[in-house]
């Protein structure tokens, strides 16, 4: 008896090949997507429309004259939406394949903590090169963090997320190795005379013209402190898509009021270690308002998968590399900036 495998490698091909005719428009610009010649291409394209005529009496596609693109029938365009879940599904259940085997780890970095992943990386490169393991990079917006590793797009995730100082456990389906808590921090152009600082209240909120980020962390705590519809209760005189972009309207005087950011950013750029903050000064924000919330930075997990892997597969190595890494932080206390927009 034959094996099932060949068959299932040529129709898989005619599929992907169905799929590229479809995209492309015509044979020749199918052959050029694939690598292939026009004449494989046409081939399997005339044999697919061959056999639906039989079975369905209908072509999948009709030529329309020399340098046109085909056009395909109501039958070729079913099974090309049938060939893209087909093929859709085969691709992720082999990807989860291989990252339950260790070909393939997936790691979610924001942008201020990519370059965690790099430090960490180092430990971790020959072991991954030797080991042929695939290390896939994709970037992620704080908001979204639990979310990509609830659906499984992402096997670790580096950033921040907003959590209570009581007892509550909001972190009780994840392992999470913890770099840094902090709070807020304003950032302002106002003179002292209109903010003395050092430090401010987060109950005086109300009484500033605020600058405030349109999503992630800020908005997160903005709404634990103030409610859902907090815009009604805060002075907001601007609204912004980036960090980066508060400090530059600050600066250009365009918007008087206080930026509020992490209190790493804060940091960074009393001690000049962000330029765009240069010429801003840093009001510590003191939590006055229950329940107490606090920026956690660290490393994330789903909840038992290490402990379901042995030591060796590559999510326990990386993450045995974070370790380390941090570490080394700890021990040089040259903890970086951590992260508020992604």
């Amino acid at each position: 008896m034959q094996s099932p495998l060949p068959l299932l490698d040529t129709t898989m091909d005619q599929l992907r090949t169905l799929l590229a005719v479809r995209e492309a428009g015509t044979a020749l610009g199918a052959a050029r997507t694939l690598g292939r010649e026009q004449s494989s291409v046409q081939k399997q394209l005339d044999t697919l429309n061959r056999n639906f005529s039989n079975l369905c009496g209908e072509p999948l596609v009709l030529k329309q004259g020399r340098g046109k693109d085909v056009l395909f029938t109501d039958t070729g365009e079913t099974l090309v939406e049938m060939a893209r879940r087909t093929l859709g599904g085969w691709l992720d259940e082999i990807h989860e394949c291989r990252r339950r085997l260790g070909g393939t780890l997936t790691v979610a970095t924001t942008r201020f903590t990519l370059r965690y992943l790099a430090d960490a990386g180092q430990y971790v490169s020959e072991e991954f090169d030797r080991r042929g393991v695939e290390l896939k990079v994709v970037h992620v917006r704080s908001g979204d963090l639990f979310g990509r590793l609830r659906a499984k797009q992402v096997d670790l995730v580096c950033g921040s997320v907003v959590t209570r100082t009581d007892d509550v456990d909001e972190l009780a389906d994840y392992d999470v190795m913890e770099w840094r808590r902090s709070g807020l921090s304003l950032v302002t152009n106002l003179p002292p005379a209109l903010l003395p600082g050092p430090t401010m209240r987060t109950s005086e909120l109300p009484t500033l013209p605020l600058v405030t980020p349109v999503g992630g962390l800020i908005t997160d705590f903005l709404r634990g402190w103030f409610g859902a519809d907090y815009r009604a209760t805060l002075d907001i005189s601007a609204e912004i898509d980036t960090v980066h972009y508060g400090f530059e309207l600050l600066r250009s005087e365009l918007s008087r009021g206080a930026l509020l950011v992490t209190k790493g950013i804060g940091e960074a750029a009393e001690q000049g270690r962000l330029p765009e903050g240069q010429g801003l000064r840093t009001i510590e924000l003191i939590d006055d308002i229950a329940p107490g919330l606090q920026v956690l930075a660290g490393l994330f997990a789903r909840r038992g998968e290490r402990a379901a892997h042995p030591v060796d597969h590559p999510l326990n190595l990386l993450w045995e590399a974070f370790a380390q890494q941090d570490a080394r932080w700890k021990q040089s206390r040259t903890v970086g900036v951590d992260e508020q927009d992604g």
